[in-house]
Parts: C-alpha cells; structure tokens; sequence
C-alpha cells in the first residue's frame, strides 16, 4: 500500500471506531466524558513509561484505561457529593491532564512525549513504524492497534447491544430488569479509553475528540433507530477521514486538524439537511394537525 493509503487507512480507522462509540456517548449524554479521557489518558501513558521506560507495548494500553476508569470514578465520586456533573469532568480532568503535562515536563527527559504530539498526533510518521504480522506481513503498528481497538469495540457491541440499548435510554428500567448498570458503565468507559488511546499516538486529542462526539452527532440528525445510527456514526467517521486527507493534501496543512474540520462540516450538511431533524426538513415538513 502507499504512504497515502496507509494514512488513510488509519484515519479511518479512527473514524470508524470513534463513531461507533461516539454514538452511546451522545446517547448516555456525556459527549464532554470524550473531551475529558482523551486528556486524562495522558497521564495514565506518562505513569506507564515513567515505570517501564518504554514507548510502545501493552503498559501504555493498560495505563490509559486505567486512567479513563479513574476519570469515569472520580467524575461519579464527585457528582454523588452533590457537584454539578459537568463541573465534576471539567475538575476531573483539567486536574489529571496537568498532572501529565507537569510530569511531562519534569520527568519524561528526552524520550518523545511532549505537549504537541499529545495534541495534535504523528499521523505522518505512521507508516515509517511498522510491525510483521502473521499471514499479513508488514502494517503500520497503529494501523494494527486501531485495527484491534475497533475488533474490540465492535465484539462488545455485538455482544451487549440489548444491554447497551437498555441503559444507555432507560438506567432505572435496566437496573430493574437486573442488568448491572454500574458494571456496564465502567465497561464503557474502558472501551472509551480502549479507543482514545489507540487513536492518541495517532491523531492526537483533538482530533479523538472530533470523531468520538461529531460523527455520532451528526448521525443523530438522520435517524431515530440505534443500529441505523451506528452505521450512518462510522460511515461518518471514515468520510470525515478520508475528506480530511484530501483537505491537507490541497492546502498543504495539519492532516489531523483537517480530518477534524471536515466532522465539523459533516454536522454542518447534517444539521441544514437531515429529513427529520434538519432545518430544510423542518421547514417543508406540513404542519402537524392540532
């Protein structure tokens, strides 16, 4: 494959397993929660170097989930003490993504984490890092992650989608037909923080960002049936990706800034098109009968 396409490859990856996520989080109304474990996890990936002194391997997996479960705790813990939700993310997860970046600064050394790749993401060197794998050669490691992050997402999904739908529109009536609400929840939350972080090294946090709320929005604009909102979110996500590319290629700017303007413009079709929910929609649409 090209070094365009496996660029491509792994934008779309992004894109496709953040829209499918994305989707119970605009559900669940935490679409902020997105916002707050793409920065959290960085200090779960320093803490994990900062014990191995490695870059790559499963520790950094494992020590960003782990700080995602963190975020998803101690955001609960606070709201049960009475703190506005919302307030309780944004405190949560400024505090822990300054603790990454002071240890960043103070601790790391030369080893290559710094402020800019948390942000932003490497996507062009991508194809330079590669692993060997079994029957299908040499890949990109992380097109090979994402590829496993998004298996993962969608074996979940596959598996627990009556249980998603459930609590992810009716908590209380999950809770009574015996579904362990809490347990699902912080599933969730690792699967979030799954995803983050195998798109994190890639893209960056803010194009995670982007992909986990915008496509899952946007696809809410179309249709009112969870699997057809899952499937319109990662479709999304993969447009986004691939038009994004092409954006970048042709003004000659950031490819993951661009990946994120093109969700941006997506919503944007979404929201003055959509049949249901979009303006023109709304408009043509005959006056109910009172």
């Amino acid at each position: 494959m090209t070094y365009a396409g496996w660029i491509i490859l792994t934008a779309s990856l992004v894109g496709l397993t953040c829209g499918l996520i994305g989707v119970f989080l605009i559900l669940r109304k935490m679409a902020m929660m997105a916002d707050a474990i793409s920065h959290t996890v960085l200090l779960g990936i320093v803490v994990a170097f900062l014990i191995t002194r490695e870059l790559h391997g499963s520790h950094m997996l494992i020590g960003a989930v782990l700080a995602g479960i963190l975020t998803a705790f101690l955001i609960q813990w606070l709201h049960s003490l009475g703190v506005e939700h919302h307030a309780s993310m944004g405190i949560v997860f400024t505090t822990l993504f300054a603790i990454g970046v002071i240890l960043i600064a103070t601790s790391v050394g030369n080893a290559h984490l710094d402020i800019q790749h948390a942000l932003m993401g490497e996507i062009t060197f991508i194809p330079w890092n590669t692993i060997t794998l079994p029957l299908i050669g040499q890949i990109p490691e992380a097109t090979a992650l994402l590829g496993l992050a998004f298996v993962i997402v969608l074996f979940f999904i596959i598996a627990f989608y009556k249980e998603w739908k459930i609590t992810s529109f009716d908590p209380k009536l999950a809770a009574s037909l015996g579904i362990p609400v809490v347990a699902m929840h912080y599933l969730f939350m690792s699967l979030v923080s799954v995803t983050t972080v195998a798109s994190f090294d890639a893209v960056g946090a803010i194009m995670v960002v982007a992909m986990l709320i915008t496509p899952a929005a946007a696809a809410y604009l179309w249709t009112d049936k969870l699997s057809g909102m899952l499937v319109l979110s990662g479709s999304f996500g993969v447009i986004a990706a691939v038009t994004g590319y092409y954006i970048a290629a042709w003004i000659d700017t950031s490819i993951s800034g661009s990946m994120a303007f093109a969700t941006g413009l997506i919503f944007l079709v979404s929201f003055i098109c959509a049949p249901k929910h979009g303006m023109v929609g709304r408009l043509i649409r005959p006056a109910e009968v009172v």
